[in-house]
């Protein structure tokens, strides 16, 4: 499997894997606020240019092979990875499969997986009923009702101008794209890493905004079981703080990342 990447900017290289709907576009914003740093940002199976996604169980670690495969080809051994969501869960897979590649960690409103095998199949099958409603009602509809969610609704303030990108992106994607990515790639397909995490020894920074209640606190146990962890609870922010308050984030990533240097 062959990811679709887009690099921006110069510098070290920051891997960056954005969340469920998003894309490679997902990050066109924060880009030129990042200070001496090569993005690269992918599309993860099921989004924009990647294809899809094998069934489970392959479709994860399908996806941590072909992002090794990604730096490969871009000749980059070793990078920071910034994960937001799903790719925050994508990102915790690839550190503990190879932890070589991976100079830094940031997981931005992420999890380390559902621990509870009840509760992981309970959400494998919402996944998969949510998958065969995009499929048989197509994406508009889709989009309009997960743009709703209440995950997003601190998202009703920012400005036109972003919003519209966003939805874009989302808008972008095929409907078999997006319900492979939700039956493989989904929270109920993952399986939980809460206790291999003190195997993840790279500096991390855990990112949440401090309206997401529920991933703050998820985000203060990620930061208070990784072994060289700091945490930023970032007020005013919701769950996507890179888009909420993208200066404060494209800050704390910056500072972060001095002078680690990927290549």
């Amino acid at each position: 499997m062959r990811l679709h990447a887009e690099v921006r900017g110069s510098g070290a290289p920051l891997l960056a894997l954005h969340g469920f709907t998003g894309g490679a576009g997902t990050w066109a914003g924060l880009a030129p606020a990042l200070e001496g740093v090569r993005l690269v940002a992918v599309d993860l199976p099921g989004h924009g240019r990647s294809p899809l996604p094998p069934p489970p169980p392959e479709a994860l670690p399908e996806t941590v092979r072909a992002l090794a495969g990604l730096l490969d080809r871009l000749e980059l051994h070793r990078v920071a990875v910034l994960g937001y969501s799903l790719g925050g869960r994508v990102a915790l897979h690839l550190a503990l499969a190879a932890p070589d590649r991976v100079g830094a960690l940031i997981l931005e409103s992420t999890t380390a997986g559902i621990e509870d095998p009840e509760a992981r199949a309970r959400r494998a099958a919402g996944d998969g009923a949510l998958a065969a409603e995009i499929e048989r009602e197509g994406l508009e509809r889709f989009v309009a009702r997960w743009e709703e969610l209440p995950l997003f609704a601190t998202q009703a303030c920012l400005p036109d101008r972003i919003r519209a990108v966003q939805r874009r992106v989302r808008l972008g994607h095929l409907p078999a794209g997006l319900a492979a990515a939700l039956r493989g790639l989904g929270q109920g397909a993952c399986p939980p890493v809460w206790d291999c995490l003190a195997e993840v020894t790279m500096p991390t920074l855990v990112v949440a905004g401090a309206l997401d209640t529920q991933y703050a606190a998820i985000a203060r146990r990620l930061a208070s079981s990784l072994p060289r962890a700091r945490l930023a609870v970032v007020d005013g922010a919701g769950h996507a703080t890179h888009l909420e308050r993208r200066e404060t984030f494209a800050a704390l990533v910056s500072r972060f990342l001095a002078g680690r240097v990927g290549g």
